[in-house]
């Protein structure tokens, strides 16, 4: 990534639009987006992507899909041999599939309701856009804070968190990473893949927790 790189997402995406995720995904949506193959298979190449850069190396790992939707990535993570547990605060995504194998539990990922240091990684694809997306707004920056708090607290020491999200302009971007920074001890930093390629670029967000 040059020196000039910038990126500014012009067109307004739902997460603008919807003040909540549960206002955009119902009905005809939600079913359209569920049974979508294309949906799938790009999530599986992010989860891919995700694995190596959290470099897992214990065998059968216990991983949270954080904002699972439907369970497109947790699916896939089961049939790599890892257990996993599927949140998502729209009930009627983990209902779509029968997913019971994967712990399913509706909740608010920045409000997870587990332990202190029970997973081994957690996983978050498409889903961080919708709960920080404007730096003037008090709630979503208490939220995020929250969020990354409650993550570092259920993740057990030297694991890390990979966050796959699509903001809409490099500020944004930047004032996650601060806010995470200024509010826990992980470290971590972005890795942006095919970063001058709007179409193909993607933005994770890799997080470790020290012991």
């Amino acid at each position: 990534m040059n020196d000039s790189y910038y990126f500014n997402v012009k067109r307004k995406r739902p997460e603008e639009i919807y003040n909540d995720v549960s206002d955009y995904f119902k009905g005809e949506i939600l079913n359209q987006y569920a049974h979508s193959k294309s949906m799938m298979k790009i999530q599986e190449k992010i989860t891919i992507r995700a694995l190596e850069l959290l470099d897992i190396r214990k065998k059968g790992a216990f991983i949270l899909d954080a904002g699972s939707g439907p369970g497109f990535a947790a699916m896939f993570l089961k049939e790599l041999g890892y257990r996993t547990v599927a949140l998502d605060i729209i009930a009627e995504f983990l209902n779509f599939y029968n997913i019971k194998d994967l712990n399913p539990i509706t909740a608010d990922m920045c409000f997870p309701p587990f332990k202190g240091k029970t997973f081994d990684a957690i996983l978050s694809i498409s889903a961080l856009q919708w709960i920080y997306r404007d730096i003037a707004n008090k709630k979503m920056h208490y939220l995020l804070n929250h969020l990354s708090k409650s993550f570092y607290h259920i993740l057990k020491p030297d694991s890390r968190v990979i966050i796959q999200f699509y903001p809409k302009n490099k500020e944004i971007m930047e004032q996650i990473g601060k806010i995470i920074a200024d509010n826990t001890e992980f470290q971590g930093n972005f890795i942006i893949d095919n970063p001058n390629t709007s179409k193909k670029r993607k933005i994770f967000l890799l997080l470790e927790k020290k012991s």
